[in-house]
């Protein structure tokens, strides 16, 4: 069974730490549900695995597989099985969506897929998605609304299907239904053994997919780790119990008390500022 280690992982971005020493561990057909006040070093997380270059790390080691992840390209992370659905997925003009997916799809085969495989392909996941056939024939995310780009990334999961998932507030922005979609689609992940790693501010969403493990990351380090008990306690009681049974002050604070903060109360705090110091 193939896992992602990390091991003591630290990292800057403009010469300021944000991660502190993670040690986290996703299996294939895990659901590790990541959470923590806004700030703290969740999303840095996911891009440090995926390869940004925005993000320095300066010291330990991520492992997938077996294989050394930061010895390899993001290109190369992707094609080992690593996916990213982003928080704020770019909108890039002049590249059309169906073109960006085939060259995706084609990079990790030997060989090509056929024109009529494309498209059959690209079909079943517009479907599955609920997302109009015909969008395939607009540039990847110009244009979209916020709902939409969040569908598309998870389209992307769904034509890549890879080992190791990871969704960054993929839920934000979503209404009933398109969350409802959504939560579908990492089923169907999770069915196919796929490892899952989610962060997410709504409780809803999490009681659809059903973690199975759940990891608090505090102060740019995993404050404590459990099963889906510890995000219903999240949910209930912030992360001021952090401080009270565990001892860990929580140096960056959200605008609301931390004792009154729920999961869902986390959610309405989405921003490209506050996602640049996370």
């Amino acid at each position: 069974m193939s896992s992602l280690i990390i091991k003591n992982l630290h990292a800057n971005v403009n010469d300021v730490e944000i991660l502190k020493g993670v040690n986290l561990e996703v299996k294939e057909g895990e659901t590790l549900c990541l959470l923590g006040p806004n700030g703290h070093g969740k999303s840095t997380l996911l891009a440090v695995i995926m390869g940004n270059p925005h993000y320095e790390v300066t010291e330990g080691e991520i492992y997938f597989d077996g294989k050394d992840v930061l010895a390899m390209s993001p290109d190369q992370r992707s094609q080992a099985g690593i996916f990213l659905a982003m928080q704020y997925p770019a909108e890039i003009p002049g590249l059309n969506s169906a073109d960006f997916y085939k060259a995706a799809l084609n990079s990790r085969r030997e060989k090509p897929m056929t024109l009529f495989q494309f498209y059959s392909t690209l079909q079943n996941a517009y479907q599955k998605m609920d997302i109009p056939f015909e969008m395939s024939k607009r540039n990847l995310n110009e244009g979209f609304s916020g709902g939409e780009k969040k569908r598309n990334e998870i389209l992307q999961m769904e034509l890549l299907q890879p080992s190791i998932a990871m969704l960054d507030e993929i839920d934000s922005g979503l209404d009933v239904d398109a969350m409802n979609i959504v939560a579908e689609s990492i089923k169907r992940a999770q069915q196919r053994g796929a490892g899952l790693l989610v962060i997410s501010h709504y409780a809803r969403l999490l009681d659809m997919i059903k973690p199975t493990k759940t990891a608090v990351l505090i102060n740019g380090r995993i404050a404590v780790e459990g099963g889906p008990e510890l995000y219903e306690k999240v949910d209930k009681q912030g992360y001021e119990w952090i401080k009270a049974e565990l001892g860990i002050n929580v140096e960056k604070e959200v605008d609301a008390p931390m004792n009154r903060v729920s999961i869902g109360a986390c959610a309405t705090r989405v921003g490209i500022e506050n996602n640049d110091k996370k």
